[in-house]
Parts: structure tokens; C-alpha cells; sequence
């Protein structure tokens, strides 16, 4: 069975051939650059000192390759766009070595000189003429937003200061996505596209990474203060971005058509560890009705199924998700309450496509031993992959100083569950 149709059956809650497997299909289902290259090394794909590219630098993920798709069995490929995180394209590599010694590839872009501390600033657009969007504390792994926000009058707060990220896509960026659909697609694997712009309030978004000098509320703070002090502002971004997001939907259709099986709607958390950062009623109002008519048009006008990511206890969301039209959810922390896994394939399982789950990546990947992972890895299938609707990734990205032995046996694991299911 063909890696697409092993996706499509799973995502149609139908028992493909074995469990499908997702590994850098997007920036929230990747691994850290540098447990890339031990993991490359380990399997001898490699020789050593050769360098992995960093395809997202704000995480610092490493690119996944074609041989180490083969190598691992991977059926997923991710269509991203021509620019990082911070506004700098995927161009003109130069080496690089990280704190932790791994010898790396970095876009033109990527800053790599070192303040007097030792942190690594980072520039909008590469630009550094303006004031750093995020640094790398000294021995780091990866980029933490600077908050560059000015002072605020909560009477005046301008609509225009928070939307001038959202903008009709060019014609450039069509015919990439247009390319690099057709590239991909030619590969026979599942594609997961991320075309931007339909992440309602993903934090991770609002400091403007990718902006010289960001205006409007830009502090993780003050945002969600905003909810309570101006839910009317936070209304008027996210229908204003709605509209445009439509517009750019459109026009992305009639470039990749249904070479596209998937669609990254949204990163936006709305869990911690314990519970829901918000009331169910006040998701339901302030960001629901946006979720379901991005989806709502994406069922409408095409094939793909649709992708929410949000971390921790988000238990009690679920049926909104559903309802808001998500057919898949991502990364289904278990760690976190109210997430145990047999629960959730119970309450849920037919109605939702489980994308993650596979290994708690905050305690058995990186403190484990081989044997742990191996046997939580196996319960995970076991458990998910009843009945379609799982696609095996890790609770999030694989993260740096992980045991090579225990990224070895979570996918020695997987193997075996799914070759003999």
C-alpha cells in the first residue's frame, strides 16, 4: 500500500495496511537538528561531521531527508513555506556549529554571531539594522521571542497596529506552493500543508518574529489580558485575518489542488498541564466561530482534511474541536490530565483522526531507558491505531539530548507493532 492511501485510510477512521507514521511533516511533528544528526549517524546514513540543514530555526529542527524517510518508513512529507519563522528565506546555506557541537547548515539569513554574553540575537528578515524578534541564551538550543512592544492606552488600542501581518499572498508564494505540491505529491506520500495566516491568536505568532518593528499589542501578556479588557479587538484581528485567510485559501486551491491531503488550520495552545486556559464558553466564542468557517470552507472546496495542534489538557475541547469541523488533533499530550490515552481513543477515537501520542517526549523519550520507550511506544499503537484514526508521532518535536538508544528503540518499536498488526 502506497504511503498516501495509508494516510487517507487512517484519516478516514479505516485500518490501513500498518499504522501510519509521521516524522517532519510539519514544524510541531519534527526532531531537534541535533538529535537529527545522532539519529543519522546511528543508522551510518552519514559520515561523521556531515552536516543536517535546519529547516525551522526558531526550534531549531532538523530537515528530514528522503533517506531517512525510506530509512524509518515515513508516509508523511510537509509542504512549508518560502520563508522562515523570521521573514528570511530557505537560501544560500552556510555552516554553522551549535552550542552542544552538532555542525549544522543555516539559511543567509540566520544571525551567527554571538553577543558579548554569549546569546545569539535573531532578526527580523535577517535585518540587523533592527532590533532583535528573539535570541539564543548562551548553550541554548533554541530561539525565545523578544517582546518589542511599546507602551499601551488600553482606550486606544489601533485595529490596524495587529493586522498587517495578514495580507492578500503573492504571486510568487502561489507558484511556490504550486511547485512544491507537485514535488511532493510525486512522492507517493501523505502531504501535509501549512500555508499559513489561520492561526487564530497562536502565540508563538504575536511577538512578530518576522517584523523590524511590530506594533499593537505584542506582549504574551498583554494579549490575553486583552480577552478581558478589549474581546473587541481580538475580534476585529481574527475577522479580519478570516477574510483574508478565505481569499488566500482560494487561490492556493487553484495552484495545488488535491495534491494536498491535509491542512495545518492552527497552532494556537489553549492547554497547560492541568487544565484549559480559557472556559469552554469562552472558546466557544472567541475562537470557535473562526476555526469552523476556515474548516467549513476547506470541506466545501476541497480534499483535504484539516489539522488543529494544541498542547496540554485540552480534554475538555475536544467535542468543540469536532464540532468546529478538525479532523485531526495533534500533538494529544498525554501527559497532561484528563489525557490518558485508552480514554481518549474511547471517547473520541471515531470521530477525530489521533496525530501524536506516540511517546511522552517530557519524561520516558528523554529520561527513560530503551526498554521504557519500547513498551510505551507499543502500548501507544496498540491503543491509537485501533480502528484507523492514528498516525504515530511523538508527543510534539523530539527534543535535544535525547539518548540515541532511546530514538533508536521508539522506532524499532513502532516497527514491530505495525508490522504485525
Amino acid at each position: 500500500m502506497e504511503s498516501r492511501e495509508r494516510v487517507e485510510l487512517a484519516l478516514s477512521h479505516e485500518e490501513p495496511d500498518r499504522v501510519p507514521l509521521d516524522l517532519g511533516g510539519s514544524a510541531v511533528t519534527g526532531m531537534h537538528v541535533s538529535t537529527v544528526y545522532k539519529l543519522r549517524q546511528a543508522m551510518e546514513l552519514d559520515q561523521p561531521g556531515t552536516p543536517v540543514k535546519v529547516h525551522e530555526p526558531f526550534q531549531m529542527l532538523g530537515e528530514i531527508t528522503p533517506d531517512l524517510q525510506e530509512a524509518l518508513g515515513v508516509d508523511v512529507v510537509g509542504l512549508i513555506g518560502p520563508r522562515t519563522m523570521f521573514g528570511y528565506e530557505y537560501s544560500e546555506w552556510k555552516p554553522w556549529i551549535t552550542f552542544d557541537g552538532t555542525p549544522v547548515l543555516v539559511p543567509i539569513g540566520f544571525n551567527t554571531e554571538h553577543n558579548p554574553d554569549g546569546s545569539i540575537p535573531m532578526y527580523a528578515k535577517g535585518d540587523r539594522n533592527t532590533p532583535a524578534s528573539a535570541w539564543m541564551p548562551k548553550d541554548g538550543h533554541y530561539f525565545d521571542a523578544t517582546e518589542r512592544q511599546g507602551s499601551l492606552d488600553w482606550k486606544k488600542l489601533d485595529l490596524e497596529d495587529n493586522i498587517e501581518e495578514f495580507a492578500p499572498i503573492s504571486n510568487d508564494d502561489l507558484n511556490y506552493f504550486g511547485e512544491q505540491a507537485s514535488k511532493l505529491h510525486s512522492t507517493g506520500k501523505a502531504v501535509l500543508a501549512n500555508f499559513g495566516g489561520t492561526s487564530f491568536g497562536d502565540i508563538a505568532l504575536i511577538p512578530g518574529l518576522d517584523m523590524g518593528y511590530p506594533r499593537g499589542v505584542r506582549s504574551v501578556k498583554d494579549w490575553y489580558m486583552c480577552h478581558v479588557r478589549r474581546p473587541d479587538l481580538i475580534k476585529g484581528i481574527f475577522e479580519h485575518q478570516l477574510e483574508i485567510a478565505i481569499e488566500n485559501l482560494g487561490k492556493i486551491y487553484k495552484k495545488v489542488g488535491d495534491k494536498v491531503t491535509a491542512a495545518f488550520i492552527t497552532g494556537t495552545d489553549f492547554g497547560t498541564q492541568r487544565k484549559i486556559i480559557m472556559s469552554v464558553p469562552s472558546f466557544r466564542k472567541m475562537y470557535k466561530p473562526y476555526h469552523a468557517k476556515v474548516n467549513e470552507w476547506v470541506h466545501e472546496n476541497t480534499s483535504w482534511k484539516t489539522f488543529i495542534h494544541s498542547c496540554g489538557s485540552v480534554e475538555a475541547y475536544i467535542p468543540e474541536f469536532i464540532d468546529s469541523g478538525f479532523d485531526i488533533m495533534n500533538p494529544v499530550q498525554t501527559s497532561a490530565a484528563n489525557m490518558d490515552a485508552r480514554e481518549l481513543k474511547d471517547k473520541y477515537g471515531d470521530r477525530i483522526t489521533f496525530w501524536g501520542g506516540g511517546v511522552d517526549t517530557q519524561s520516558t523519550l528523554p529520561f527513560g531507558n530503551p526498554e521504557q520507550v519500547f513498551d510505551q511506544v507499543r502500548k501507544r499503537v496498540e491503543i491509537f491505531g485501533k480502528g484507523g484514526g492514528f498516525v504515530f508521532n511523538t508527543i510534539h518535536n523530539v527534543q535535544p539530548k535525547i539518548p540515541v538508544e532511546n530514538v533508536l528503540a521508539m522506532y524499532e518499536a513502532f516497527k514491530s507493532v505495525r508490522d504485525h498488526s
